[in-house]
């Protein structure tokens, strides 16, 4: 076992990471991205998709003349990444005069800025922009740097403040970002005129300059000082208290994850379309999760406005103790935490609902983060990135809630304050800027034989839809080709590789012990390794047919049944597809080791329709033929052995097996997929213990 004491130990001021070298010679939006990146690259200072940029200077207009301009950000884009075209260009002369107004709703104000453009075709700018344009320096940053969020946080970071900065900063007591918040920083500022930075209250930072290097110094300088004031304060207080339980090694963390994940996922999936977890082990989140006081300061609420949408105002708190419970009773507890946590989640709906968010219904009800004493963090999300963003999003909370706690005490958004953020229609704008969801978005999905062939164009084809992938293979090689190929198009995590033999009971447990770790759960098996061999019947040896019935009856009964368990446990159905054959049907001459057992596969399918029905897991099969490109099968003796039987070239082989269907067509891997996927999702929601060919209309196979 390891101790988590010592792990949480305070916020250390930032490193400076200005390279002049890099710097010299960039100008206007060039210089303002370079800032940006290196705000962003440290999340201390700058959460993912959060805080705001901007530069202000001379341009000209389509129609050439010169034009005051202000660049700031663009919605929903993030620091570290962000690029030239990522920020807005606005008149500046027609923005500032807003600064005499008495008052701007959200709505005209985004109107308004939208008709300030220089180009129609630009991000909207950020929600903060008129922020950027009262105060007159150049160059102008607002972050959400730990530290200064901390200090913030705490009741009393008033009086830290003042002993950090003196009159160099000023401070604003929490509003919600928009006309007012910009105005009333003007008018701080305008009565404090030696002010150089702006506190904001459990929200972050404003730092400007009139070079970019001076506002990026100074936004450095307040942390430092924020944090070396908390460091002060927290002196020997950091941690929470201390661990409450024990923390568990990698391996027993490991079985209880995979033994308990399943029945959290099912608890989420009662009122989300689709989940996708992530397990956070380090060493951070297993102490927070570990440590006395996590219960109560964890309630308090989020740290900052802009970790609501993705990680909402608490998490769940497990009860759960290492040392005295069992992975069953830690399964019971996420369901019985997830029920009582989406009541309180409706009521905290109803009670909030206001004219301004009617129009958006609840999000899913359940937590986003669960904290599991003694083994850690799980987050959860449409997909596999929003569960990173609630994991990253909630390391930043952990560094906040312990140095808050420990300078003082922590403090949070009122209830009321935090869910005008999270359903606040500039808000809840970014989320329309995502992708449209696929058919199986939010699914998890594991293919066996998914190296080659029929798998690898099923992987392919499931990704397509919005599927998380687990790619099996004997040839982890060619599992783990795949899988990138996966992350690559469809994004970060979006697919693992795992190594099989199917045949093995030990290595089919492992590969589902795996998909359950990677992604909390599995929703749809999909059995596609393969293998074929051809003989008389009299030169058939027992070790051939025990290799056929070994790889596609005793290996889809292994994968079946490990997943059933998955399934069971989950509590929301599921669907499983297996590959046979059109000889599964069709009787044929020098191929009985192989027919038999697609057979034998065929018939298991029908009986785990039959067993699956009460759990609502539908059991399919697809029956291909001759899928001759892209397959291991067709590479290897089979094909010449095949040839054999009919008396053909191989080179023949297609066109034989093209002539032979009533359509008169090859069939691909890319056309199998098609059909499995069909039967993976709602598409085929009533439909099990069925049989679909897609084999071009071989006659003979044709169900009776």
């Amino acid at each position: 076992m390891t101790e988590t004491a010592g792990v949480l130990s305070g916020i250390a001021p930032p490193a400076d990471l200005w390279d002049e070298t890099v710097a010299t010679g960039l100008e206007g939006v060039d210089e303002l991205v370079y800032r940006s990146n290196l705000l962003g690259a440290d999340r201390a200072l700058a959460n993912q998709g959060g805080g705001n940029t901007s530069t202000k200077g001379i341009t000209r207009d389509h129609a050439g003349r010169e034009t005051r301009t202000l660049w700031v950000k663009g919605s929903g884009t993030d620091l570290a990444t962000i690029t030239p075209v990522g920020f807005a260009a606005l008149r500046l002369d027609d923005v500032v005069p807003l600064r005499g107004r008495d008052a701007m709703d959200d709505a005209e104000m985004v109107d308004y800025l939208r008709r300030c453009a220089l180009s129609p075709d630009q991000p909207r700018p950020s929600i903060e922009t008129l922020l950027h344009a009262f105060i007159p320096a150049t160059h102008v940053d607002h972050t959400h740097p730990d530290a200064v969020i901390a200090l913030t946080s705490s009741p009393d970071g008033r009086r830290l403040a003042h002993a950090a900065f003196g009159e160099e900063a000023v401070w604003l007591d929490y509003q919600r970002p928009g006309f007012d918040m910009s105005k009333r920083i003007a008018e701080l500022l305008g009565a404090n005129p030696a002010a150089r930075v702006v506190l904001l209250a459990l929200h972050g930072l404003v730092t400007w300059g009139e070079t970019s290097r001076e506002a990026y110094a100074s936004t450095l300088d307040a942390v430092s000082r924020a944090a070396e004031a908390l460091a002060r304060a927290g002196s020997g207080r950091f941690g929470l208290g201390g661990p409450r339980v024990r923390s568990i090694d990698g391996d027993e963390a490991a079985g209880l994850l995979a033994a308990s994940l399943p029945a959290l996922r099912g608890a989420l999936l009662a009122d989300a379309d689709g989940v996708v977890l992530e397990v956070d082990r380090s060493p951070e989140a297993v102490a927070f999760a570990s440590s006395r006081r996590a219960s109560e300061v964890s309630q308090v609420g989020a740290p900052c406005p802009d970790h609501l949408i993705s990680t909402k105002h608490k998490p769940l708190v497990v009860d759960f103790d290492p040392g005295r419970d069992t992975a069953a009773e830690l399964a019971r507890g996420c369901v019985d935490g997830v029920e009582r946590y989406a009541a309180w989640y409706r009521d905290y709906y109803a009670r909030n609902l206001s004219d301004e968010s009617r129009p958006y219904p609840i999000d899913p009800a359940g937590p986003r983060v669960v904290l599991v004493p003694g083994v850690g963090i799980v987050t959860g999300g449409a997909d596999a990135g929003r569960a990173r963003l609630a994991r990253d999003l909630y390391h930043r909370a952990i560094a906040v809630q312990d140095a808050a706690d420990a300078a003082g005490g922590f403090r949070s958004l009122t209830e009321a304050e935090a869910f005008a953020i999270e359903y606040w229609p500039l808000e809840r704008y970014k989320l329309t800027q995502a992708p449209p969801r696929g058919e199986l978005a939010g699914r998890v999905a594991l293919v066996t034989g998914g190296g080659s062939g029929i798998g690898r164009a099923t992987a392919r084809r499931l990704a397509e839809l919005g599927a998380h992938l687990v790619v099996a293979d004997l040839n982890l090689e060619s599992a783990e080709a795949v899988a990138d190929e996966i992350r690559e198009a469809r994004g970060y995590r979006r697919a693992v590789a795992a190594p099989v033999d199917v045949t093995s009971e030990d290595d089919v447990r492992e590969m589902v012990r795996r998909a359950v770790l990677a992604y909390g759960g599995l929703d749809i098996l999909v059995c596609s390794a393969g293998i074929a061999t051809s003989a008389p019947l009299i030169e058939t040896s027992v070790a051939e047919w025990e290799k056929n019935h070994g790889v596609l009856a005793r290996g889809y009964f292994l994968a079946a049944r490990e997943v059933f368990r998955v399934l069971v446990e989950q509590g929301r159905g599921g669907s499983i597809v297996f590959v046979g054959s059109k000889n599964s049907l069709v009787a044929g001459a020098n191929a009985s080791a192989y027919s038999s057992a697609k057979a034998a596969a065929l018939h298991l399918a029908r009986c785990l329709a039959e067993e699956g029905g009460r759990h609502g897991i539908r059991v399919n099969t697809v029956n291909p033929d001759a899928v001759i490109e892209g397959s291991s099968i067709w590479s290897s003796e089979w094909r010449a052995e095949r040839a054999s039987t009919y008396g053909i070239t191989e080179e023949d082989l297609p066109a034989f097996y093209r002539g032979r269907t009533v359509l008169g067509v090859n069939v691909f891997p890319e056309d199998v997929a098609e059909a499995i996927a069909y039967f993976a999702g709602a598409r085929s929601g009533k439909s099990t213990g069925n049989v679909v060919n897609v084999d071009g209309g071989v006659t003979a196979a044709y169900p009776r």
